[in-house]
């Protein structure tokens, strides 16, 4: 049984989970039944578990969608999507393994599938630039959203990402021109786009693939102009200031859904996705399949229409004139 990964404010269920173990080891090694005991040990973790995620804060939930253990594009792609054939390089300069995409089937139908790829391990996080992408990501992804356009084919995004690499040679092979250049191409692209934030959504590294019809963000997901870290750092100097940045950029699920920036949020197992990916899997795939059933009629002139409106509708507010 692979060791669990407790974040810091989750120190009371990793005591219990200890005992826990510690109890089933001791009843392998004995004759003793102490299976009574271990069941009730594990309910009262369970309801710790439920106790403490019911009321987390903007950083708490920041915390849970960067887990190391969390899943990631291709555990989705593996279990919800069949046929799934791996696309690689943007025909100008490279093939980024941050991102991952290609063909594959859901529920039957072609589509295209693709999101951003962080790595387990050293190496993986290493080779995939932990999930930051360089300008040949978005312009590979862009590759595959136009092949699904010639195709007629639907596009599933996947978005995980801290933000675009800042590094001078992403900058040097024009990062914010291939950033721009997917936002633009995916608004007037003439077939179905859904997405889902996954984990973090940072960005213009998770805009260049979540211009969509249908926008889903997992329950302990984010989605944010710029990282807490980042804002503290730019608003009071120090990244100490992060939870504090957290809290008020508003870059929680039912934040987003509630200024209408997101269309559905997708419920995660008790203690995140990370505890039960089959779960998870299971939820994410009924959500898309529903986000799927309400654009998959739609004649390429009205999604435009509806994307258009969409784009507009973001950031509206009422100007209310004091009393004369």
């Amino acid at each position: 049984m692979a060791k669990k990964t407790f974040l810091d404010f989750e120190q009371p269920v990793a005591e219990l989970e200890a005992k826990i173990e510690e109890l089933r080891y001791v009843q392998s090694e004995s004759a003793v039944d102490i299976t009574l005991e271990i069941e009730q040990l594990s309910k009262k973790s369970q309801q710790l578990t439920k106790d403490i995620y019911s009321d987390l804060s903007p950083w708490q939930v920041t915390k849970i969608s960067r887990h190391p253990e969390r899943p990631y594009t291709l555990d989705y792609i593996h279990g919800i999507f069949t046929d799934f054939v791996e696309m690689h390089g943007d025909r100008h300069f490279a093939d980024d393994l941050s991102i991952v995409g290609g063909l594959a089937r859901f529920n039957g139908q072609a589509c295209m599938v693709l999101g951003q790829q962080k790595g387990r391990d050293t190496k993986e996080r290493t080779l995939r630039n932990f999930g930051m992408s360089k300008p040949e990501g978005y312009r590979k992804a862009l590759r595959l959203m136009k092949t699904a356009e010639k195709f007629k084919l639907p596009v599933f995004t996947f978005v995980d990402t801290p933000g675009a690499y800042p590094g001078i040679d992403a900058e040097e092979r024009g990062q914010s021109e291939a950033i721009g250049r997917n936002i633009f191409e995916m608004a007037q692209l003439e077939v179905p786009i859904i997405t889902t934030i996954i984990g973090e959504g940072g960005s213009g590294g998770a805009l260049a693939i979540s211009v969509a019809d249908q926008v889903l963000m997992l329950q302990y997901s984010v989605y944010s102009v710029i990282s807490p870290e980042g804002c503290a750092s730019i608003l009071w100097k120090t990244s100490e200031k992060a939870e504090v940045a957290a809290d008020a950029l508003g870059i929680t699920a039912h934040r987003l859904k509630a200024l209408g920036l997101v269309d559905k949020i997708v419920n995660e197992p008790v203690g995140g996705a990370h505890r039960d990916t089959h779960q998870m899997v299971s939820f994410l795939k009924r959500a898309l399949g529903d986000a799927w059933r309400q654009v998959a009629d739609l004649k390429p002139k009205e999604l435009l229409e509806r994307r258009y409106e969409r784009l507009n509708s973001y950031g509206r507010f009422t100007d209310t004139k004091a009393g004369k």
